[in-house]
C-alpha cells in the first residue's frame, strides 16, 4: 500500500513539473540529510559558477539508511522564476545528460551509521552550455520520476555591471524596522530592445525563498542604465540577527547549548529561546541563516561527523490556539511543514520540537503562523530592526533577441555592513 502511495505521489509530482510549476528546493526521500551544495572555493557559499570556467560546485549528502543506493543526477535549464525553459537537454548540456554518484563512504566511529555521497560538477560527463538558472535533480535508479532532492544552481555569463546600496527605509513608519535596497544595472553593449521584457532582476535577502522579489520594470532608464530606486519597491524588513548554536563538538557544550548527553542517540538540549519582538536591537555574529557541517571531534567531517537529536524550546508568549511556531533556516530551506513545526505544551506555555542534525554550526529562527489569518511571519517572534546585518543577492537575467531562454548575465551580493 505504501509503495502505491509513493508511486502516486511521484506521478503527480511529475505532472506538476510537466505543466510548468516552478521548481523549489525540496527533499523527497526520507532519510536523506545534511545536503550541501556550494562553490568548492568556500564551504556554504552560493552554488554559482562562471560559464566555461574551471570552477566547480560540491554536491554532498548523507543517506541515513546506512545502505548504499543507486543515485543519479542531472540539471535542467530554468527561467528567472524557476520554471522549466522547455529546452531539450541536448541543447543546454554537453557530453551526457545525466551522471551517477559513484563516490561514497561509510561513516566511521559514529552512533548513527550513514553513507556519505559526494561529487563535483561540472565534470567530464555533464557540462552546461548556457548561462542561467539550473535545477539540480538527484534521483534513484536512473528514473527521474524517483526524485530524491532538488537544489538550485546558477551558471553566470557576466555581461552587465551592477551598483547597489542599502539605506534606511524611505517610509517614515518603517525607518526603524526596514532596509531599502537601491540598485542600477548597466547593460552596456548588450542588445536590449525592450528593458521591460528583456531584463529582469531577482532580489532576495539572505537567500530566503520567502523574501524573493522579481523586478521586471525599472524606475527609469538613463542611457544603458536601468535604475531601480522607486520608494515602493525592494523595501525589506531588516528582521533580526539569526539565533545560532554551535554543535561542532559533542564532548563539551558551546554557544547556546545547555546540555549534551547520550542515550540511544546523541542528545543536545539548547537554551530556552524567548520572544524578541519587543526587545531592542543587539548585534551578534551569525551566518545570515546558513549552516556549516563541521566536526571538531574527528578528522573527516564527511564521515566521522555524528548526528544528534537537537531539542528546541520557545517561550513565544503565545497560546497554541493562537497559531503555530516553526523553526527554520537554510538547513531546512525555510520550509513550513510538520517536520519544522513546534508542539505546544499547555502546562508551561512553551513550544518545543527536535531536529536530527549532523555536527556543525547552525543559524535558525522562528516563524509564527497566525490561526485566524493564516499569515506567516518571523517578525512576530523575532522582531525587525533597520540595524540588522544582512546580505542581499541580486541576479540579473537577460533574454537575447530571438532566444527561447534567459541567461544569468549578472550577480552581486551586497552586505548592509557597508553602511556602518
Amino acid at each position: 500500500m505504501m509503495k502505491k502511495l509513493i508511486s502516486l505521489l511521484l506521478f503527480n509530482l511529475s505532472l506538476t513539473f510537466a505543466f510548468g510549476q516552478p521548481y523549489t528546493e525540496t527533499v523527497y526521500k526520507p532519510g536523506i540529510a545534511s545536503i550541501e551544495f556550494y562553490n568548492e572555493s568556500k564551504q556554504g557559499s552560493i552554488p554559482i559558477l562562471p560559464l566555461n570556467s574551471n570552477e566547480r560546485v560540491v554536491i554532498a549528502f548523507d543517506d541515513l539508511s546506512g545502505q548504499t543506493g543507486n543515485y543519479y543526477y542531472t540539471v535542467e535549464h530554468c527561467d528567472a522564476n524557476w520554471n522549466s525553459s522547455r529546452l531539450s537537454p541536448a541543447e543546454y548540456l554537453q557530453s551526457f545528460t545525466e551522471d551517477q554518484f559513484l563516490t561514497y563512504k561509510y561513516s566511521t566511529g559514529t552512533y548513527r551509521k550513514y553513507v556519505h555521497y559526494e561529487i563535483k560538477f561540472p565534470n567530464a560527463n555533464l557540462i552546461p552550455k548556457y548561462a542561467g538558472n539550473y535545477i539540480l535533480k538527484v534521483y534513484e535508479d536512473g528514473d527521474k520520476s524517483k526524485l530524491v532532492f532538488t537544489r538550485k544552481l546558477y551558471i553566470i555569463n557576466s555581461r552587465v555591471s551592477i551598483n547597489a546600496n542599502v539605506v534606511q527605509s524611505n517610509d517614515p513608519l518603517k525607518r526603524l524596522t526596514n532596509q531599502k535596497l537601491n540598485f542600477t544595472v548597466d547593460y552596456g553593449s548588450l542588445r536590449v530592445q525592450n528593458p521591460n521584457t528583456d531584463m529582469r532582476v531577482y532580489v532576495t535577502q539572505n537567500l530566503r525563498p520567502d523574501a524573493g522579489l522579481l523586478n521586471t520594470k525599472p524606475t527609469y532608464i538613463r542611457g544603458t542604465q536601468l535604475v531601480y530606486n522607486d520608494v515602493n519597491i525592494n523595501d525589506y524588513p531588516g528582521r533580526n540577527e539569526f539565533r545560532l548554536f554551535d554543535m561542532r563538538s559533542l564532548k563539551a557544550g558551546a554557544r547556546n547549548i545547555e546540555r549534551i548527553f547520550r542515550d540511544t542517540a546523541n542528545v543536545v538540549l539548547l537554551n530556552l529561546d524567548i520572544n524578541r519582538a519587543n526587545e531592542a536591537y543587539s548585534f551578534q555574529y551569525d551566518n545570515n541563516g546558513n549552516f556549516l557541517i563541521i566536526n571538531q571531534d574527528g578528522y573527516d567531517t564527511r564521515v566521522d561527523g555524528d548526528y544528534a537529536w537537537v531539542y528546541f524550546t520557545l517561550d513565544a508568549k503565545k497560546n497554541g490556539a493562537d497559531g503555530s511556531a516553526y523553526v527554520v533556516g537554510r538547513f531546512n530551506n525555510y520550509q513550513l511543514n510538520d517536520k519544522s513545526k513546534l508542539r505546544y505544551d499547555p502546562e508551561d506555555g512553551r513550544f518545543f520540537t527536535r531536529q536530527f542534525l549532523k555536527q556543525g554550526v547552525y543559524d535558525y529562527e522562528y516563524i509564527w503562523v497566525d490561526s485566524a489569518t493564516g499569515k506567516a511571519s518571523d517578525i512576530v517572534i523575532e522582531g525587525s530592526h533597520y540595524e540588522t546585518e544582512n546580505d542581499y543577492q541580486l541576479f540579473v537575467y537577460y533574454r537575447p533577441p530571438g532566444s527561447r531562454w534567459e541567461e544569468l548575465a549578472g550577480f552581486q551580493q551586497v552586505n548592509t555592513g557597508s553602511r556602518r
